[in-house]
C-alpha cells in the first residue's frame, strides 16, 4: 500500500498477525490445482472475487503483512519502508487485467475489493461491478447529491475527511469528501450491501491475495456457503478461513491466474493508460500590431492539482528560429510571450515524463493564428480514448495523443488533449516469465482437461436445445 495512506492511518496497537511464513505449493501439486481451479471458473455461473494488497505487490506497491509489510516492519520496529512506489504511477498487475477479461467474458460477475489503490477501476472493471469496501485513494464523493469524482491524483486525505474541491453539479456545489476509511469509520453501506447480496448469491467466491483477518469484511466471502457456494484462496499465507475453504493455492496470484487463463482459452488484455491535460492559451492586444499571450498547462481537476507523470515541458517554436524556446519546470506550467498579432506560427508542446511512463515524451502541435476564429466542438470522449487505445496497441508504444474538446472565447481557446502514457501487454513471453507463469500441462493433464470442457459443452448444449 502507498506509505502516504499508511501514514494518514491513526494508530492501532492491534493489526492482526503480521510477518506469518508465506508458503509455496510444490510445482506438480500447483499445477494439478491451477488445472483445478480453471475447471471450477469454467463451470461457474456467479463468480465473485475478493481481493486484497497481494494483488497489488508485482505493481511495486507493498502489502500490509507479508514479510517485508508495512505493519510487519512497524512491528519489528523497523518503520515504514524508506521508499515506495506512488498509488498514481501504479500499473495493474497481470492479475488485475486477467480479471478484466474474465468480466468481459461474461464470467466474472462482481468485484469486492479491500484496496484502495484504484487499479481495479483505471484497469477497466466497471464502477457498477465493483464493491471498494475500504475507499478509494483516487476517488471524491459529494454527500449531498452522491456524485462520484475520480481523480488522476491522489486525495489529501482519509477517514472521510472534507476535500479543497466542491461538486461540479451546477446545481449542488456541496464539499467533497475523500472515500478511504480511517480504522474505526464503518464500511459504506451502498458496498456492504451490494458485496454481501453478489456473495450471497456466488456459486464460486474467490480470494485473492488477502490475509482475510479485517472484519467485517474479511466475513463476506463465508456468506456463499449458506447457498452451496465454494471459497477459493490463493494467497501465500495460511488464512484463518483456510478450513472453509474447497482449495486453496499457495502461490503467485499473477502465476495462477496466468494459468488459469490459458487453460480458458482467454487472452489477458493490455493495460493502456491515458491521462488528460488541459491546454489553456489567453491572448489580448498589447497595442496595434502586437498581442501579449499566455499558456497554461494544468489537470484538468484543477490548477492546484498536479499531473501525474509530467516532469517538465518543453514550448519549442520549430518554424519560427527568431522565437525562443522555453523550459517549464513547475507545476502548473505556465508561459507568457508577446509576438505580432498578425504573423502566425506553430507551437510545439513537449511533454517530459517522469521514469514510471512508458515512454519519455509526448508532443502536441498548437497552431497560433490571432487573426484566424477557430471553432468549438466537443469529440465522444470514450470514442476518443478507445481510438487511442486501439493505435497505441497496434503500434506496441505510448505517446499517442488527440483532442477530446475545444471551447472557444473571443480571446481564449481551452482545449483537453488525451495522451498515452503507459502500454504494458501481459502476454509477452517477458511478461508471462516475470509471472512465472509456467503453465504447461502434461499429457494426463490436457486428456483430463479436455473431457471436463468437451463434458460442459455438450450439457450447455443440450440444455439450450430443451
Amino acid at each position: 500500500m502507498s506509505l502516504g495512506y499508511a501514514e494518514k492511518l491513526s494508530y492501532r496497537e492491534d493489526v492482526g498477525k503480521v510477518g506469518m511464513a508465506e508458503l509455496f505449493d510444490p510445482p506438480h501439486v500447483l499445477q494439478q490445482k491451477i488445472e483445478e481451479l480453471a475447471i471450477m471458473i469454467h463451470k461457474s455461473k456467479h463468480l465473485v472475487a475478493f481481493t486484497g494488497a497481494g494483488i497489488s505487490t508485482s505493481c511495486g506497491i507493498p502489502d500490509f503483512r507479508g514479510p517485508k509489510g508495512i505493519w510487519t516492519l512497524q512491528h519489528e520496529g523497523k518503520g515504514l519502508p524508506e521508499s515506495s512506489l506512488p498509488f498514481h504511477c501504479a500499473m495493474p498487475s497481470l492479475t488485475h487485467m486477467a480479471l478484466v477479461e474474465l468480466e468481459r467474458a461474461g464470467i466474472l460477475k462482481f468485484i469486492i475489493s479491500q484496496n484502495v489503490d484504484c487499479l481495479h477501476l483505471r484497469s477497466g472493471i466497471p464502477r457498477q461491478k465493483l464493491a471498494e469496501l475500504h475507499g478509494n485513494s483516487f476517488r471524491e464523493l459529494c454527500p449531498s447529491c452522491g456524485a462520484e469524482f475520480v481523480r488522476d491524483f491522489e486525495i489529501e486525505t482519509i477517514g472521510r475527511k472534507v476535500t479543497s474541491r466542491r461538486c461540479s453539479d451546477s446545481n449542488c456545489g456541496a464539499k467533497l469528501r475523500d472515500t478511504v476509511l480511517d480504522w474505526e469509520d464503518a464500511l459504506p453501506p451502498k458496498e456492504m450491501n451490494l458485496a454481501e447480496k453478489h456473495c450471497k448469491t456466488a456459486d464460486i467466491v474467490l480470494c485473492l491475495g488477502t490475509s482475510l483477518q479485517i472484519t467485517p469484511a474479511c466475513n463476506l466471502p463465508l456468506k456463499t456457503l449458506s447457498g452451496g457456494g465454494k471459497i477459493v484462496i490463493v494467497n501465500l499465507q495460511k488464512t484463518p478461513k483456510d478450513k472453509k475453504a474447497s482449495l486453496v493455492i499457495h502461490g503467485l496470484v499473477d502465476k495462477v491466474l496466468a494459468g488459469v487463463m490459458q487453460l480458458l482459452n482467454l487472452r489477458i488484455p493490455p493495460f493502456i493508460r491515458i491521462d488528460l491535460v488541459q491546454v489553456s492559451l489567453r491572448h489580448a492586444p498589447k497595442n496595434k500590431t502586437n498581442v501579449r499571450w499566455t499558456l497554461r498547462l494544468t489537470s484538468i481537476h484543477g490548477q492546484k492539482a498536479p499531473l501525474p507523470f509530467v516532469k517538465s515541458v518543453e514550448i519549442l517554436f520549430p518554424e519560427r528560429p527568431d522565437m525562443k524556446p522555453a523550459v517549464l519546470q513547475k507545476q502548473p506550467f505556465y508561459l507568457e510571450r508577446e509576438t505580432s498579432r498578425r504573423r502566425s506560427f506553430k507551437m510545439v508542446v513537449k511533454f517530459n515524463f517522469t521514469d514510471g511512463c512508458g515512454c519519455s515524451s509526448a508532443m502536441i502541435d498548437l497552431p497560433i493564428d490571432f487573426q484566424v476564429k477557430k471553432e468549438s466542438f466537443s469529440h465522444d470522449k470514450s470514442g476518443v480514448l478507445q481510438e487511442l487505445m486501439d493505435v497505441a496497441n497496434e503500434e506496441s508504444q505510448c505517446g499517442q495523443h488527440a483532442t477530446v474538446k475545444r471551447s472557444v472565447l473571443p480571446r481564449s481557446e481551452v482545449r483537453i488533449d488525451a495522451i498515452v502514457t503507459n502500454l504494458v501487454k501481459y502476454n509477452n513471453p517477458e511478461n508471462i516469465k516475470h509471472a512465472e507463469a509456467n503453465t504447461t500441462l502434461n499429457t494426463n493433464g490436457i486428456k483430463r482437461w479436455n473431457e471436463v470442457t468437451k463434458g460442459l459443452r455438450t450439457s450447455r448444449k443440450r440444455s439450450k436445445c430443451a
